[in-house]
């Protein structure tokens, strides 16, 4: 479901250059930067940098772009 919400302008265009180098929208890059937040907030003792890498690996989950992983050697 989508709404419409009303941003500041200066949220917009900080978020003009990200989206541009993420290749995606400027709604999409602030929706982003609110999952991230809103994951910081529940899991403080996780580096950033960490939450950036599930949120990730989530999405290419959901875009269905995986490979099964095959633990030890292969024959």
């Amino acid at each position: 479901m989508s709404r419409t919400i009303h941003l500041s302008d200066h949220l917009v265009e900080d978020a003009k250059p990200y989206a541009l180098a993420m290749n995606c929208s400027i709604a999409e890059q602030i929706e982003y930067w609110a999952r991230l937040g809103k994951v910081a907030e529940e899991h403080p003792d996780l580096p950033v940098q960490m939450l950036q890498d599930l949120l990730c690996g989530l999405k290419e989950v959901k875009s269905g772009n995986l490979k099964l992983y095959q633990f030890g050697c292969s024959p």
